[in-house]
């Protein structure tokens, strides 16, 4: 027998077990030892570690410069240094097995830079050509999306519905599709009978639509024979700008020096003219005529809006006699909720209660934020020092409290009432919900639209992703499924169809009514 312990003619000694080392925790009071490493405003993400494990490489914002770059830092926070310069936007920062190089994606193109005192960024070129069957694919894709949802969805009974059963009974009717839009299209189909919200496959097909779009001005029109008159300008529109004024009852003639007529789609000469200078001829009611520069916007959507809010206030100074003022919540994200907090100390400054309205809000996740504010008591009361010279007078000041001074943020104590309707959507449906049975306030209005979900996403191999409520939202009150039952409100108003352009809005009226008799006079 040969041993193996002696040294052959090209053999190497065969290496000996090394020993096992064991690494133990302590677990108890881990938490007292954790240690902040970094201190830079906004998000950190992209984390990867040096193999040694005492470099940590992370994205973030660079003090006073935009966009993100990768930074290096040590384990206990000394030594930080930027990686990445010019607001690089790094992404999917991944250390190689040798822990050499950073591999990163720099705006769509792979990169990378050598750990440690790397000084140079490279590109790495990647070319790939393939060819797809998209049939086969479109197969993959209905497996990935339909797996997916076998597994995360938040429902396993799939609300009362066979998920196996509707496979079989909708892959025949995808496959013999003969586009990607009709593929998701029948998917969607199928992804209808959960009867849940927050659900869809999306993704882009091969063919080619159109891409113009058509600039605005800011106004509303009515055609003449020779050029359109304008009946109304949009407040900070483009027309409503000093340098581009126009004017109710101006005459817009031609535009970049072509006539405008009625046999022509005046919105049609506009097309593509976004972010751009354009010539507008214009006639006032005098007769006379000017030429207007004028720079068209692609989207009017914010100054509508503003203009909205503002008619709200407007018409809550009027239903309520001045006493009460008016919030708009425009979406359930960090801007509108930033912007409630600023709005809320104006609104309500001078006033006795405030309107909340959440119509026609589409949603997102700061319902516990908005309740944070809206939900605070008042435990105590403060007299300061100069105010009273005998404080035998103390309960003539039982509403002051410093709140301001004692809370991160303005909240408010005072009576309110909150508006939603069918067009309040997933989380403002969550707040109507809350501000009903948390007894904030009277909840007036029409139920709102029922769609209430946790969802993230998934995405599948062709780029296209599926849309996975993961998680259900029950009120408390009532055991209810939210995405099955709508927030009702105490009271039940409906808007008038001709509401609008009679200037009035009902339920907004009747909040205030509500509200006024509850305050009392």
């Amino acid at each position: 027998m040969k041993d193996r312990n002696k040294k052959g003619k090209g053999e190497e000694p065969e290496e000996k077990d090394k020993e096992e080392i064991k690494v133990e925790i302590d677990l108890e009071y881990i938490h007292e030892r954790l240690v902040q490493v970094t201190r830079l405003s906004g998000n950190e993400r992209n984390l990867a570690i040096s193999k040694d494990g005492k470099t940590f490489y992370f994205s973030a914002t660079s003090p006073g410069k935009k966009g993100q770059d990768l930074f290096s830092i040590k384990w206990d926070g000394k030594d930080m240094k930027e990686v990445t310069k010019g607001g690089t936007g790094p992404g999917n920062v991944k250390m190689d097995a040798a822990g050499k190089f950073l591999y990163m994606n720099i705006n769509g193109t792979l990169s990378r830079i050598a750990a440690g005192n790397g000084k140079k960024l490279e590109n790495l070129p990647v070319s790939a050509r393939m060819i797809i069957d998209h049939r086969v694919e479109h197969e993959q894709v209905f497996e990935e999306a339909w797996r997916a949802l076998r597994d995360g969805f938040y429902d396993p009974g799939f609300h009362g519905k066979d998920w196996h059963a509707l496979r079989e009974k909708f892959k025949p009717y995808c496959m013999a599709a003969s586009t990607k839009t009709d593929f998701m299209y029948m998917f969607n189909i199928m992804l209808g009978q959960l009867n849940a919200s927050h659900m869809a496959l999306r993704g882009s097909g091969r063919e080619k639509t159109q891409s113009e779009k058509t600039g605005f001005l800011g106004i509303d029109i009515v055609p003449l024979a020779e050029g359109v008159q304008i009946k109304r300008v949009i407040p900070d529109a483009p027309a409503d700008k000093l340098s581009s004024r126009l004017n109710k009852g101006d005459i817009i003639i031609s535009v970049n020096a072509q006539a405008v007529t009625g046999d022509e789609n005046f919105w049609s000469l506009l097309t593509n003219t976004a972010s751009g200078k354009i010539l507008l001829e214009v006639q006032n009611s005098n007769g006379e005529t000017k030429e207007v520069v004028i720079r068209p916007t692609g989207s009017l959507r914010n100054e509508l809006y503003n203009e909205w809010v503002k008619e709200r206030r407007r018409l809550t100074g009027e239903y309520s006699g001045g006493r009460l003022g008016y919030l708009h919540i425009r979406g359930m994200d960090m801007n509108s909720f930033e912007r409630f907090e600023r709005e809320l100390t104006a609104a309500g400054h001078g006033k006795e209660a405030i309107v909340i309205d959440v119509r026609f809000n589409g949603g997102g996740w700061t319902t516990d934020y908005l309740m944070a504010l809206l939900n605070v008591k008042q435990h105590a009361y403060t007299i300061p020092r100069g105010a009273e010279e005998d404080l035998s007078n103390n309960r003539e000041y039982r509403d002051y409290y410093p709140f301001a001074e004692r809370l991160p943020f303005f909240a408010w104590n005072k009576p309110s009432i909150a508006l939603c309707n069918a067009s309040s959507y997933s989380n403002a449906e969550i707040f109507s919900h809350a501000y009903k049975n948390l007894g904030i306030g009277t909840l007036v209005g029409t139920p709102t639209f029922g769609a209430v979900i946790s969802t993230g996403a998934v995405q599948l191999m062709d780029g296209s992703y599926v849309r996975m409520p993961f998680r259900g939202w029950f009120v408390k009150a009532t055991d209810t499924n939210m995405d099955r039952e709508a927030a009702v409100p105490d009271i039940i108003v409906e808007n008038s169809p001709d509401g609008k352009a009679k200037g009035m809005d009902e339920q907004l009226k009747k909040a205030c009514e509500v509200l006024l008799e509850q305050l009392g006079e």
